[in-house]
């Protein structure tokens, strides 16, 4: 199968983009390589794919509505998985901007290619973040998620409400994934895992948000891409049970899905920080903080729907995961 696959360079694109090349599948990785963080790290996980049989890479933005379609033409995907966006909540509260032009602009034109190019099916990245100010834990995509406290968590929703209106008029498939705090080797620097890693082993205090309180459900990249494949082999169908009276914001009559993707077991960020103490072998010096704006205090996916259509089963610890990206880490950085 043809895949093109957005953000590539990313953390969960270039891992998602190994996989699909293992199984036979030819992958077109599409990323801008931008500098929110050290575009090093993205050239070296590009530089995994490179050369291998049926990659092919093309660096270009996504608000290039040109080189998009230009994409689609040459390569003729099957199938997209749309990983590429501006992330981060925190620089959401700086330049919110840049999230409308990738996040919004960006999907707007990702949307529109899948449409004239007759796409089997467009699977994209959401986010829990969608839930902002829900408190019923865990997060089901059958509740409303109309309370988002960050601009990045906002233009999320919208992806959701813009591949809703493209599943209704044009008939394509789409399927959204809330993903929920992805970590494992070659993950993202601005994330807590790795800025805990770096700090600790300099010997600099780690700023500690919600004084180590609120709770995370990490998720192991490996079960990420895991749950990503199979979501993209199931193509949604309108769903029967769909009732316009008692609407179910995950499902409808048009074949449209969104389901949450994480580990179903949260962990308290303070335990979070002695797990990784231990396989660092050292304590860390914490400066704690309130919550930042922007954050919610606690994240817990239910992910029994995925479990249901696909078998979706996130299988490793956090003891698990936090060991193997520290032998990454230092292996990488050489620490």
């Amino acid at each position: 199968m043809k895949v093109l696959v957005t953000g590539a360079a990313g953390f969960i694109g270039s891992a998602l983009s190994e996989r699909l090349l293992a199984r036979g599948d030819e992958v077109l990785g599409f990323d801008n390589l931008n500098a929110y963080y050290d575009p090093r790290l993205k050239e070296a996980r590009l530089a995994r794919l490179t050369g291998r049989p049926g990659f092919e890479f093309v660096k270009a933005d996504l608000e290039d509505n040109a080189a998009v379609e230009r994409c689609f033409a040459k390569f003729r995907p099957a199938r997209v998985v749309n990983l590429a966006a501006q992330a981060g909540v925190r620089y959401s509260l700086e330049n919110p901007r840049a999230y409308v032009d990738s996040n919004i602009v960006g999907f707007l034109n990702v949307l529109e290619a899948c449409r004239h190019h007759a796409i089997e099916h467009l699977v994209y990245a959401s986010s829990s973040s969608v839930y902002g100010g829900n408190r019923k834990l865990p997060f089901s995509v059958r509740d409303s998620v109309d309370h988002p406290v960050s601009m990045y968590a906002a233009t999320k929703k919208a992806n959701e409400l813009m591949a809703h209106t493209y599943s209704h008029l044009f008939g394509l498939p789409t399927t959204g994934l809330r993903f929920f705090t992805v970590y494992g080797p070659w993950g993202r620097p601005d994330m807590a895992l790795f800025l805990f890693t770096r700090k600790i082993l300099a010997g600099e205090a780690i700023e500690v948000f919600n004084h180590g309180r609120h709770s995370r459900d990490f998720t192991y990249i490996d079960d990420i891409v895991e749950g990503v494949i199979r979501t993209l082999d199931h193509v949604p169908a309108g769903d029967p049970a769909f009732d316009p009276l008692q609407p179910n914001p995950a499902s409808s009559f048009a074949p449209y899905r969104v389901y949450n993707i994480g580990n179903h077991q949260p962990v308290q960020l303070e335990r979070y920080i002695e797990i990784l103490e231990s396989r660092l072998g050292r304590s860390a010096q914490k400066v704690f903080l309130p919550l930042q704006p922007g954050d919610v205090p606690d994240t817990h996916a239910d992910v029994e729907e995925l479990r249901r259509d696909v078998g979706y089963s996130p299988a490793t610890p956090v003891e698990v995961g936090i060991e193997r990206f520290v032998r990454w880490y230092r292996e990488y950085y050489a620490v």
